[in-house]
């Protein structure tokens, strides 16, 4: 006898849609198969979309900004996250330059994230390194993590990676079979003039910023080898860019992150009064850039979040470098993004995921012998009116989503049942091979 039965579902499976019935055994599953078996608990998921958990490879619970921290802990966020699907979650240490920091830096978020509900994976973060990178990536591999990132801007907060390093650091990763994730603006386009206000973000982080040290960066790939994952791409015109020159290397050696916020909102909403809430980085683009960026969803190989939510109390700001950079998206991002692209965007929510951070063997399908990680999601549009941040405002509020998240299952275990939350504990995911 199995432990659950989910029955009469719509199951997703490789790309299409079957009518049978997924069984799971302990955390693992089963079976997927139409036949029937006894099960200790049967789950009716008749009218009901049955698919792999939602996997947020970008996301910054209790981020400390060193004068502000984002609202929303691991305990919060993680909840929201299970209220949207998501079953894990990939947040970033803080950024060191040295391997001993990193070990430090390791623990530190280890400890921050045992109140998770769902289950998390860390990425490696670098900043101006003072260290032999070699040593630094071994330190690395040896704590479990098989991502690194890096910044080619905030040199005013000493974030910034060089692109010697940076080249350095895409060689490693040949060597080491680690993904390079970059964080790319050309910091010398950025401006962080005091005088500017939160309707200039665009005039401070320029769409030029960004395609030129994409630009630069896929060429780094070209000439030395090595796998690197731009974060957050924001404009259509970066992938256009990157397609006339490169087009072999994308979401081959080159991975394309984009998140629900550029498909959904252009720089338009910057002018309204509350426009500091909608205050990121990168920004908003203009409706050109987003409608290159919609038409191009074919090339964005994953989506992300950036989750980074704070209140309208640290946001309500009228100059820039008060404002706190970062919005909440977790919880409403599958609906949002199913709402405007269908089921392709499931595979960039799941599978592709699992596979770039070398999770498939554990996450990302519905297979026998994976985590028993499985979202039951009802196909009905409706207009998101309600959110469970600590933050105070939702950008998505008013927005279309497809469906809504009825039920979620990590490792066998509902986490959400019916819309209500349920005290499941999450674990420390670690990359495939360690």
């Amino acid at each position: 006898m199995v432990d659950k039965a989910i029955v009469n579902g719509q199951v997703y499976q490789d790309g299409h849609w079957v009518k049978t019935n997924v069984y799971i055994s302990g955390e693992k599953i089963y079976a997927i198969t139409k036949d029937h078996y006894l099960a200790k608990e049967v789950i009716d998921a008749t009218g009901l979309l049955v698919l792999p958990g939602l996997i947020d490879p970008h996301v910054h619970f209790d981020l400390d900004l060193g004068y502000i921290r984002s609202v929303d802990d691991f305990e919060r966020g993680s909840m929201i996250a299970a209220l949207g699907g998501v079953t894990t979650i990939i947040d970033f240490l803080e950024p060191v330059d040295n391997e001993k920091d990193l070990e430090k830096a390791y623990r530190k978020r280890l400890f921050e994230a045992e109140d998770s509900y769902i289950d998390f994976k860390f990425h490696a973060c670098i900043k101006n390194p003072v260290c032999d990178l070699e040593v630094f990536v071994r330190k690395m591999s040896e704590l479990g993590m098989n991502t690194l990132k890096c910044f080619t801007t905030y040199s005013d907060s000493g974030r910034m990676t060089s692109d010697e390093t940076i080249i350095e650091l895409l060689k490693l990763s040949e060597k080491y079979k680690f993904l390079l994730l970059v964080h790319a603006e050309d910091d010398s386009l950025i401006r962080l003039d005091p005088e500017l206000m939160f309707r200039d973000l665009p005039v401070s982080r320029p769409k030029a910023a960004e395609i030129n040290k994409a630009v630069q960066l896929i060429g780094y790939v070209a000439k030395y080898g090595g796998y690197l994952y731009m974060v957050h791409v924001s404009s259509g015109e970066t992938i256009e860019r990157l397609k006339e020159i490169h087009v072999e290397l994308l979401n081959r050696k080159f991975f394309i992150e984009s998140c629900p916020q550029y498909f959904l909102f252009d720089s338009s909403r910057l002018l309204q009064d509350d426009g500091y809430l909608y205050t990121t980085a990168p920004p908003l683009r203009t409706k050109t850039e987003q409608m290159y960026l919609r038409s191009n969803i074919d090339w964005v190989h994953v989506i992300g979040t950036d989750h980074c939510a704070f209140t309208s109390d640290q946001k309500a700001h009228e100059y820039l470098y008060e404002i706190p950079l970062g919005v909440g998206s977790i919880e409403h991002s599958f609906g949002v993004m199913h709402q405007m692209f269908g089921d392709k965007v499931i595979d960039k929510m799941s599978k592709n995921i699992a596979l770039l951070h070398r999770i498939e063997s554990q996450k990302g399908r519905l297979k026998v012998g994976l985590d028993a990680d499985i979202i039951l999601y009802k196909l009905e549009q409706s207009v998101i009116d309600s959110d469970h941040s600590n933050s105070d405002y939702s950008i998505y509020s008013g927005t279309q989503r497809s469906g809504i998240v009825m039920s979620t299952l990590i490792r066998g275990e509902f986490v959400v049942r019916d819309r209500n939350i349920e005290r499941t504990f999450g674990r420390l995911v670690k990359g495939d091979g360690f």
